[in-house]
């Protein structure tokens, strides 16, 4: 028998839809079984300040794609802000039912329900039979290009504090994201996360350096309360393609940058690194604890760059190894406390089957990054090796 739409209680659900996915649909199946289904869609702009991002598809975009679906019997943009801006729709709608999944349940909206004499329902967050789960989360993390970076030598030499005892170069790469980018293991996931506000999924096609600019200035605004300055070497090696150094001297931003692209160089750097995953540095762990900067481990470190540098462009590989070695060394003689945790365990079993490592970015945990004889053999004896795609320039 055909429910009659007349006698049907109206129901309700809200979200931003902003990459609709077979999970979505599932979720207006299971909800439109308890009546007629209305959607509240996250407005573009509620959206950019609540999340902090652009969407991918504008709200008209996501308003067609929603109603265009059979499970769904009107939907609206919401005109309220934040996570509660569906209140305006339900004022005017008047369901009977506001329907959440366990992701998006809390006290407060049990409570908008009680005070306007709504039923409450909560819907576990499974997939339709035969399929998988999905989240957006998941899927633009998939779809994401945007680049990462790995230092190679002279990491710390673009903060002010370290530079202002002698100046140096910074040497970074810059990554196609062919793997898991994990938060908090020293590629830059801040620097990149900050990128994803503005461009979710690529970054424009613009001039680097001024990408780098931008993007640099953007993470250090001037109202950034925790007081700490990112260096700059994480928005260059994302913007700045391929091999780049930048020299530092007792300022934020380097006064050079040069830049490689030669392909032979960067198939070579290919064949010879790695990354082994550790355990994520801890929250609240603090790196610069202890730490200990003179003139004389300053010049090791800038005098490590150096080296580095000319052995990659001689694609001598025991000297970029030595220089490896060395500018990590100068690292952690003026930060002791980037090695710490497990992270000497990992170094113990890995240390003699390579022939340099380091910890990206300020260590404390995330990867090993290694210097080997043959990236692909390295690989397919160590299964849990990562091999690194470095971004060539358009």
């Amino acid at each position: 028998m055909v429910q009659d739409s007349s006698m049907a209680k109206k129901v309700f659900v809200s979200g931003c839809y902003d990459l609709l996915h077979s999970g979505h649909v599932e979720f207006f199946r299971q909800a439109a079984e308890y009546g007629d289904l209305y959607v509240g869609i996250g407005s573009d702009e509620t959206i950019l300040h609540y999340k902090g991002h652009k969407t991918l598809w504008n709200e008209q975009d996501r308003l067609f794609m929603v109603k265009a679906i059979r499970y769904v019997k009107d939907a609206y943009i919401n005109e309220g802000s934040g996570i509660m801006d569906f209140v305006p729709t339900v004022d005017f709608l008047k369901p009977d039912i506001l329907v959440v999944n366990e992701d998006g349940a809390s006290e407060e909206k049990r409570k908008f329900c009680e005070e306007r004499g709504m039923e409450y329902v909560v819907l576990k967050r499974d997939p339709h039979e035969g399929l998988e789960a999905h989240s957006s989360t998941a899927i633009k993390e998939q779809l994401c290009r945007i680049p990462t970076r790995l230092d190679l030598a002279g990491t710390w030499i673009d903060q002010p504090y370290v530079s202002c005892y002698a100046p140096g170069w910074a040497i970074t790469i810059s990554l196609e994201p062919t793997f898991e980018v994990r938060e908090r293991c020293g590629l830059s996931t801040s620097t990149r996360n900050m990128i994803k506000k503005i461009w979710p999924l690529e970054l424009p096609d613009m001039n680097p350096e001024t990408l780098a600019r931008l993007v640099f200035c953007y993470e250090n605004n001037p109202e950034r309360s925790d007081g700490i300055i990112s260096g700059a070497q994480d928005s260059i090696g994302i913007c700045i393609p391929g091999l780049c150094r930048h020299y530092y001297n007792n300022q934020y931003w380097p006064s050079k940058i040069e830049t490689c692209n030669d392909e032979s160089i960067l198939s070579w750097l290919e064949s010879h690194l790695v990354m082994i995953p550790m355990e994520p540095r801890k929250p609240g762990c603090s790196v610069v604890d202890g730490k200990d900067i003179t003139l004389p481990k300053v010049q090791a470190l800038a005098k490590a760059a150096d080296d580095c540098w000319e052995a990659i462009m001689n694609k001598d590989l025991e000297a970029f190894a030595a220089a490896y070695k060395a500018s990590f060394d100068a690292q952690v003689a003026m930060f002791p406390a980037m090695i710490q945790g497990t992270v000497p365990s990992y170094i113990e079993k890995y240390e003699k089957l390579v022939k340099a490592y380091k910890m990206p970015g300020a260590g404390g945990g995330g990867y090993l990054a290694c210097v080997v004889e043959n990236a692909e053999t390295f690989a397919n004896e160590h299964k849990e090796a990562i091999r690194l795609t470095i971004r060539r320039k358009k």
